[in-house]
């Protein structure tokens, strides 16, 4: 066995320094998160000091009831689902070889949409213990991924370029049928639809658990697989040649991504471009190793998220009405993330 190289070795140094970086900025992006707020600013030692006391019901205290029951599980929404977005772009990106895919390349939004819509204007949001919308939006995820999967399929190979057309097919297929439910969902549209766009404000601690256990044991496992995904990277017959199973890799990489991006999507909505732009960004910072860039697109993911929900809510203090009091945080990651990516791929050009 070969030992490192000292450039090798600089090299993962500089890279676990990035790591532990990025670790401290979603550790500080959290803090200014629980500082800031929509409205009413707290100083650091305030929130601190909450923090330590622990949530304290039925007293009248404003700072901890604010703490504890609206921005603790907000940002930790964020962490999570920004988390989720950022590890699966990367390693879908991967996995097809293409740096335009993203977590919903497959149709998996518009599937777990359905199901999150359809559990709203039913009235099915309090089941499971008010986990109604996020289990059914990650049921029908993962039928999404099935039926994308089933029509992709020719004798037991399933090729890129069919997965990803049968992915665009089916996920304008379910698009269409998610307007129809927004359609008959009479007066409650405007919330079916805000809802859908992406949104932080019904945080709670018991979507947290769900998406935190999404993350954790999500990214258990592609981790475990990013070094196939380097040799993947190169090409499949090379991947095949070195031992990498193909074909179990894709399933692998598929359900595990396509099951957190559905968790997500059930319980916050769309959150749009993030998912692509993270994994971009860290393969900047990390370089194109899976090792490091795709626990670093997660870390990246969670920050960026924490940041366009600051904005998404002061966004709403600029309406003249009361009509808008924050704009959905999928609008934010959109406006700001399009252009970012651009810049990217022109710099990278």
């Amino acid at each position: 066995m070969h030992s490192p190289t000292p450039s090798a070795l600089a090299k993962n140094r500089k890279q676990r320094r990035i790591l532990a970086w990025l670790s401290v900025g979603v550790v500080l992006a959290m803090l200014i998160h629980l500082n800031v707020g929509s409205t009413m600013w707290y100083a650091p030692w305030q929130i601190a000091y909450e923090l330590f006391r622990g949530y304290l019901p039925g007293h009248d205290q404003t700072a901890n009831s604010i703490v504890w029951s609206i921005r603790l599980p907000r940002v930790l929404e964020c962490v999570c689902v920004g988390g989720i977005l950022g590890a699966v772009g990367s390693a879908f990106q991967a996995q097809l070889r293409n740096p335009l895919a993203e977590p919903y390349i497959v149709g998996v939004s518009s599937g777990a949409a359905v199901g999150s819509a359809l559990a709203m204007v039913l009235g099915l949001e309090a089941w499971f213990g008010g986990l109604g919308s996020a289990a059914m939006g990650f049921a029908t995820g993962m039928l999404a991924l099935a039926l994308v999967y089933g029509l992709a399929k020719r004798r037991g190979v399933v090729e890129v370029s069919t997965l990803l057309l049968a992915g665009v097919v089916v996920g304008a297929l379910l698009s269409s049928v998610l307007s129809l439910i927004i359609l008959l969902a009479g007066k409650d549209t405007n919330r079916v639809f805000e809802t859908l766009l992406g949104t932080m404000s019904t945080a709670n601690f018991e979507k947290d658990a769900l998406l935190a256990v999404a993350l954790f044991l999500g990214c258990i496992v592609l981790v475990r697989q990013t070094r196939m995904l380097n040799a993947f990277a190169i090409g499949e017959e090379s991947a095949a040649r070195m031992g990498v199973d193909v074909g179990r890799l894709r399933a692998i990489v598929l359900i595990t991504g396509t099951a957190m991006t559905a968790a997500a999507v059930g319980a916050v909505g769309i959150v749009g471009f993030l998912g692509l732009v993270a994994p971009h960004i860290s393969r900047r910072l990390l370089g194109v190793d899976w090792r490091r860039s795709l626990i670093g697109s997660a870390l990246i993911g969670a920050i960026l998220l924490i940041a366009a929900d600051l904005l998404a809510q002061r966004a709403g203090s600029i309406f003249p009405t009361q009509a808008v009091t924050e704009v959905p945080v999928g609008i934010v990651t959109a406006v700001i993330g399009a252009p970012s990516l651009l810049i990217l791929l022109k710099k990278k050009g």
